[in-house]
């Protein structure tokens, strides 16, 4: 008898959904990994149900969000979106409850978010299952079909539960890989941010993203007898970079001898690096080394090397090339272990093209360059910088200066630094001097820097504006120590609310700035 002419009308459903299952049992088999067979497994359920839409989503336990881990008719876009918190809409009330969730028409619901901006459709049933290992929700699993007023969606409900049952100790590894990724990856920029803590320079003032990298550099370099030049601008602090690699090396405990080559006369230079031989010239009335030769087993380093003369360039070469040299007015080959460390402030590519400078030399020095940023571009560290130099010079000038107020320091911030920070510590230092109390106010700092502050006040030229910018910096400060309680802060002025409110809209003061 044909098969078909004893067919029931519940059989083939009910086939269907055996060959489903099987179907997903043998994906399931082929691999535990979720990353493997979740989308494999959402086909198959799109292959059987009336389906627009398929996802799956985990639960993190480390920081309670629920996102998309695969979804079939999504874009990479959409998935992105699919973030929700515990008990947020339908899916985060499913993960929250552990109990199944069905939405008839998803423009009627407003449990129903639409995260992934699919559209909420009166055409479009939604329905939610949780994904459970034991007790513990680790997902869930949805499905958005074609509303049908005479199909049961309680019969999808079951069906998506064995689903997600079948998968649920895939989505358990999956999960579990994930977190550990996580923490690994936190444990690793924790390990760096120790390293970069351990490694950087207890000479050096500074924590900003550009000089981290400088730290990097100093961290890379200091252990090899690598030729490192030092670029940047005057009074950035090249000379403490190479400090910091001379004393983060293995030759810490040896000499680290100065040359700066702009300072030294033409006529001396090649006698102070190299030394001289008694009666080499007129004056020369006993023997004396050189800067290489007091440098040996330690670092030399030359600032300004791009203001040495040619004939002194030909002579630094050699010691690079060679590891030797003579003295001036003799002929015994010197040799030296020396690590050499230059700076400039000049473009020395620049100076090669200009036929000033060796481009041989040029490539011997420039094996392994650091550029320090100049203070402009690392803004981040001024005030960092300002409270190091204030604790410095209030000790040294026996002072009770411990901070910048607000304008003073919204000055520091505005200004360009075309000296950098050798410029910034003597307007620090000229500061404390001047300061009568704790604080150091604008009026404090050097006329250079005296300018409209970002209120609009002039601090400078007349009366009135230094009193105004006084004043403004005052209700700063109470508002500061206050957390932003104007009544507080009239208080500890001596001043009634009603005139702080008055003083802080003219000033353009914002009170909640300070609230937190």
């Amino acid at each position: 008898m044909n098969t078909k002419d004893t067919e029931r009308p519940g059989d083939e459903p009910s086939l269907k959904e055996i060959t489903l299952l099987y179907e997903i049992s043998r994906l399931l088999e082929q691999s535990l990994d979720l990353r493997e067979v979740v989308n494999p497994v959402l086909e198959a359920l799109a292959r059987y149900m009336d389906m627009r839409y398929a996802t799956l989503t985990l639960l993190n336990r480390r920081t309670n969000e629920i996102q998309i881990e695969a979804a079939h008719g999504l874009s990479p876009a959409q998935k992105r979106l699919g973030r929700y918190r515990l008990g947020e809409g339908v899916t985060g009330q499913v993960v929250l409850t552990g109990q199944p969730a069905v939405i008839p028409r998803t423009s009627e619901s407003d449990l129903f978010l639409d995260r992934t901006q699919r559209g909420k459709r009166p055409d479009t049933s939604f329905i939610c299952v949780p994904i459970k290992v034991g007790n513990e929700v680790v997902g869930a699993l949805s499905v958005d079909r074609h509303f049908d007023p005479a199909h049961d969606l309680q019969e999808n409900v079951r069906l998506l539960r064995i689903v997600a049952s079948l998968i649920a100790q895939a989505v358990k590894l999956r999960r579990a890989a994930e977190e550990e990724r996580e923490r690994l990856v936190e444990e690793n920029e924790r390990l760096r941010s120790e390293l970069r803590e351990r490694f950087r320079p207890s000479n050096i003032i500074g924590n900003s993203h550009e000089m981290q990298h400088v730290y990097e550099q100093i961290a890379q370099v200091a252990k090899t007898p690598t030729t490192v030049l030092i670029t940047g601008e005057t009074g950035t602090g090249k000379e403490l970079v190479a400090q910091a690699i001379h004393y983060s090396s293995d030759r810490a405990d040896r000499p680290f001898i100065k040359a700066h080559c702009a300072a030294l006369p033409e006529t001396l230079i090649e006698s102070e690096l190299f030394g001289h031989e008694k009666g080499a010239f007129t004056g020369a009335a006993t023997e004396r080394k050189g800067r290489f030769e007091l440098a040996d087993t330690g670092t030399l380093f030359l600032d300004e090397v791009g203001e040495l003369p040619p004939a002194i360039q030909v002579k630094l070469l050699r010691v690079l090339q060679e590891r030797e040299f003579e003295r001036v007015g003799g002929t015994k080959t010197i040799k030296v272990n020396v690590r050499l460390i230059a700076a400039t402030n000049r473009d020395l590519s620049q100076l090669v093209s200009e036929g000033k400078f060796r481009e041989d030399l040029f490539y011997r020095l420039y094996v392994f360059p650091i550029y320090v940023p100049p203070l402009r571009k690392r803004k981040a560290d001024i005030t960092l910088l300002a409270d190091f130099l204030i604790e410095k010079y209030a000790r040294h000038l026996g002072k009770n200066v411990r901070r910048l107020s607000s304008a003073a320091i919204d000055m520091l911030l505005s200004y360009h630094w075309p000296g950098n920070v050798r410029e910034l510590e003597n307007c620090i230092e000229r500061a404390v001097l001047l300061a009568e109390g704790a604080v150091i106010h604008p009026y404090h700092l050097p006329p250079t820097l005296q300018r409209a502050d970002v209120g609009g006040t002039p601090t400078r030229g007349n009366l009135d504006g230094l009193v105004s910018a006084y004043e403004r910096d005052l209700i700063i400060d109470a508002l500061k120590l206050t957390r932003g309680n104007m009544a507080a802060a009239a208080r500890n002025l001596g001043t009634t609310q009603r005139v702080i409110g008055y003083k802080v809209k003219r000033y353009g003061i914002d009170p909640k700035k300070y609230a937190a």
